[in-house]
């Protein structure tokens, strides 16, 4: 055995909450006389552990156990230490375990294997791996030798609790003490090695694995792909993949790295590739499509890969109906969510937590708050407590409809049922109480959240920040934007799009120069909103010409202008006096297939019409906007009205009006 330096070889054993001797006689009729020791029935070995083994009791199985060592009916063996530990493991009785390993100690009782693996296997599913590497360390002193068993339950136990750096050196002393790695072992030092994203040293191992005579199973390929798709290097993954082509869970490994880059193509020929192969597909398998396919609102095809399952005798399970489910709600398909639901009932499905909270979050993202609350009352009535996720859906659902009192009332609920709010529940409760300017209450819970050891992060600031600007409080803005790097928050591009939404809506141009700065300095990427957020401040400053420029660079890069750039750009044509341009870009794009002018794009053109040029030509386009099918806005009559003043004078108006109500 070798030991890391720094490491002591005392154990601290604390003493058991129950003393080891009780009474004198075996724990078997409690009421019956106690026997004089000539007298006293001697047992068997086996009639022992048959005893033990039957008690479901803990605490009176470890009485009957202390009893008899006590006496003189019986004495404990390996086997029945062994019988008692394995109890005492699987109520996690740590204190218990460490005593009667002394009591072995003591009466020169060696521990094997079986028994070893048993106390390294407790502490780990009790969370304590120090003392499982420090129990492993004393490991000669129960006279048992460490084994190539014992040190992959060790190595596991380190792995478990991402103690990576801990994992070479015992590896190391496991060498040294002339033990040859298995393949569980080689599994083992592969998902440690890619935990630390070492993907070449795993590939590596793959070869000293062949060496040492051990072909790579199912669940090394498996690890190595994972992490490579995890790295971005899913064409690597590809080519593994197709050199190890026997496995469903290897072909798993690369379809789920291509549904979470959303590489849904990719994913679906994976898939076929299974069934040319003559790999068939699990249940895992099928899932992650329909789940992906949902994701992007695909029923159709969802459903068909569904019904390829059924037809292929691949039986789904809950998570499955869960993504179909998920499906109906990103497709805005509440009704034929509820139709799906109601057939699993009819057929006998069982729901679990996971299935009600999808529900809940597809009910609350098609804003039926209402209904979702009453899932989650169905969801108690039928035994399955809500748990944080269904109410931070909840919340987030209220929030977004900006219904501070459902809210509320929902936080109060989880709390007093002893569930603690997540980084998503206290954002949305920022979020709604930002919505209805409780900026005090919103930066306290933000505060209460450090507290709490739930840390904010980048989207509660964005969420507290747009509250902000939104209510041209942009100096807190700015100051909750120093204060999210304080936390450690990365400002992200929807950060500074809301700064700049705030800061051009004040008139600070010169900041908001400075941030357009910042986000190029930083080589963070626009997208379509910090463009329109852009040209929407530079047109309300009058800046025609710094607005083309900026299209024209939007245009370079790739990005594709929507409904929002172009009404933007059209008024602010019209907003210079140059309704020709306006008029000769609304006419071109109407030509073209990107794109139809809305009430938005003819109600400004009609403004600056009405301003620039005359009425009658106004109204000529009022009578286009209306035949091809754009029925006209409150807005759209003002400008109108107004301009039938300006240029008739308060009678002129009078008598159109009267004309049109027939009273001329």
């Amino acid at each position: 055995m070798y030991l890391r330096e720094g490491r002591s070889l005392l154990l601290k054993v604390k003493k058991p909450s129950t003393p080891f001797i009780l009474n004198t006689n075996p724990v078997l009729n409690p009421n019956k006389e106690p026997q004089s020791d000539q007298n006293q029935t001697q047992f068997e070995e086996s009639q022992v552990l048959n005893t033990l083994k039957q008690e479901p009791s803990i605490s009176l199985a470890l009485n009957y156990f202390k009893s008899i060592a006590n006496s003189n009916s019986f004495k404990h063996t390996p086997q029945t230490y062994q019988c008692m530990i394995h109890k005492l493991a699987l109520e996690s009785h740590i204190d218990g375990i460490q005593y009667l390993l002394q009591q072995m100690k003591l009466e020169g009782i060696s521990c094997s294997e079986d028994l070893f693996v048993i106390v390294i296997d407790s502490y780990h599913q009790k969370g304590l791996v120090e003392q499982a590497l420090k129990m492993f360390y004393r490991i000669n002193e129960f006279g048992c030798e460490p084994t190539v068993r014992i040190y992959n339950r060790v190595l596991d136990a380190l792995l478990s609790e991402n103690r990576l750096s801990m994992i070479h050196p015992i590896y190391g002393n496991m060498k040294r003490d002339g033990l040859e790695p298995d393949l569980h072992t080689y599994n083992i030092l592969l998902k440690a090695l890619c935990m630390n994203d070492k993907i070449d040293s795993a590939c590596k191992l793959l070869n000293e694995m062949a060496s040492a005579g051990y072909s790579p199973d199912a669940m090394s390929y498996a690890t190595i792909v994972s992490s490579m798709c995890k790295l971005g290097k899913l064409d690597e993954a590809r080519g593994l993949v197709r050199r190890f082509r026997s496995y469903a869970s290897v072909y798993n490994a690369l379809i789920s790295g291509y549904c979470v880059e959303y590489k849904l193509k990719e994913a679906l020929d994976m898939f076929e590739e299974m069934l040319v192969e003559g790999v068939d597909p699990d249940v895992r398998s099928y899932s992650m499509i329909i789940s992906s396919l949902s994701s992007v609102g695909n029923v159709e095809l969802s459903l068909a890969v569904f019904a390829k399952m059924f037809v292929r005798g691949c039986s789904p399970n809950i998570y499955t109906f869960a993504s179909l489910m998920k499906g109906y709600f990103k497709a805005g398909r509440v009704h034929e969510a509820f139709d799906f639901w109601n057939r699993m009932v009819r057929e006998g499905i069982e729901t679990n937590t996971v299935f009600y909270n999808t529900v809940i979050h597809g009910l609350c993202s098609n804003g039926n708050v209402d209904e979702a609350l009453s899932v989650s009352y169905q969801m108690e009535e039928n035994g399955w407590a809500p748990n944080v996720v269904s109410y931070s859906s909840l919340i987030n659902g209220f929030a977004k409809v900006g219904d501070l009192v459902g809210a509320s009332e929902t936080w109060n609920r989880m709390m007093s049922n002893g569930c603690h709010p997540n980084v998503v529940a206290y954002t949305s409760m920022v979020d709604v109480l930002c919505r209805h300017c409780m900026f005090d209450r919103a930066h306290s819970l933000i505060e209460k959240m450090v507290l709490e050891n739930c840390t904010p992060n980048t989207v509660t600031f964005n969420a507290f920040i747009k509250g902000l600007c939104s209510n041209r409080r942009v100096d807190w803005a700015m100051n909750a934007f120093d204060e999210m790097k304080h936390y450690g928050c990365a400002p992200n591009i929807v950060t500074y799009n809301e700064l700049l939404d705030g800061l051009f809506k004040v008139n600070r141009l010169k900041d908001s120069f400075g941030i357009v700065r910042e986000i190029e300095e930083k080589g963070i990427e626009w997208n379509l909103v910090t463009y329109n957020t852009i040209l929407s401040g530079f047109c309300h400053a009058g800046m025609l010409e710094d607005a083309l420029q900026l299209l024209g660079k939007m245009l370079v890069r790739g990005i594709k202008p929507d409904a929002i750039t172009y009404n933007i750009i059209i008024f602010t044509y019209c907003k210079k006096g140059k309704v020709k341009s306006a008029v000769q870009l609304l006419d071109r794009i109407r030509a073209g297939d990107d794109w139809c002018p809305d009430v938005i794009s003819y109600t400004s053109l009609i403004w600056g019409l009405c301003n620039w040029v005359d009425l009658e030509e106004a109204i000529s386009y009022l009578n286009k906007m209306i035949n091809e099918g754009i029925c006209p806005n409150v807005a759209t009559w003002h400008v109108l009205v107004q301009c039938v003043f300006n240029s008739l004078g308060h009678l002129g108006p009078i008598h159109i009006l009267d004309d049109i109500l027939g009273y001329g």
